[in-house]
């Protein structure tokens, strides 16, 4: 059975003011002698656009990634949304811390948010992650489950049809997806789920 999408007149963006509140409110959780650090799990793994200082795998424990967020801007529009990773409660997920330099905070994150949070779909926590090199404290933005453009357990035949057929502002939905999975597998990340995901994707080609 397919999961039909929320109706678009539900889809809302947040305004410029609402951006800045919920960035300015995670902010005064991180003290500016602390590291800055930012927990990257799909996209921002290969286009994080910004300058860092060092990067590390890590692992998050307590969400995994899934592809469980309807894409209504970036890889999708209102009337035919995609569909992006997120980071859903329960298990853990590997990705890569990114340290950035704490003086540009204010450059950065401005334009963070707005990639990240234009709907307010995730919520941004600072979040211990495991390193080689000893733990530490990232920017997470994790999934906002009450939100309506919440997906889970989508059929994987409809997960193909949209993943083919969604189109946003940085691109196809397709693209996303397997830009995604090349650059887990660069950095020796192992995601079972997404690889059967992209095989079955390369062998079931929509016309």
């Amino acid at each position: 059975m397919y999961l039909q999408p929320p109706p678009a007149a539900s889809f809302s963006r947040l305004s410029d003011l609402e951006l800045n509140r919920s960035m300015h409110q995670t902010l005064r959780q991180w003290h500016p002698q602390q590291p800055l650090w930012v927990f990257a799990y799909a996209s921002l793994i290969w286009r994080p656009e910004f300058p860092t200082l060092a990067h590390r795998s890590a692992t998050l424990h307590g969400y995994h990634r899934s592809l469980c967020l309807w894409s209504r801007i970036n890889r999708g529009t209102p009337e035919q949304p995609g569909l992006v990773f997120a980071l859903d409660r329960g298990g853990s997920c590997q990705g890569v811390v990114y340290q950035l330099p704490n003086h540009l905070v204010y450059d950065i994150f401005p334009r963070l948010w707005q990639r990240e949070m234009p709907s307010g779909s995730y919520v941004p926590k600072w979040l211990n992650c495991e390193t080689d090199l000893g733990p530490v404290t990232a920017l997470t933005f994790v999934m906002r489950r009450n939100c309506p453009a919440y997906a889970p357990q989508i059929p994987l035949v409809q997960q193909r049809e949209i993943i083919h057929q969604a189109h946003g502002i940085n691109g196809p939905c397709l693209d996303y997806v397997l830009e995604t999975h090349r650059a887990l597998e660069d950095s020796g990340i192992q995601d079972p789920k997404l690889s059967r995901l992209v095989h079955y994707l390369n062998l079931h080609q929509l016309n």
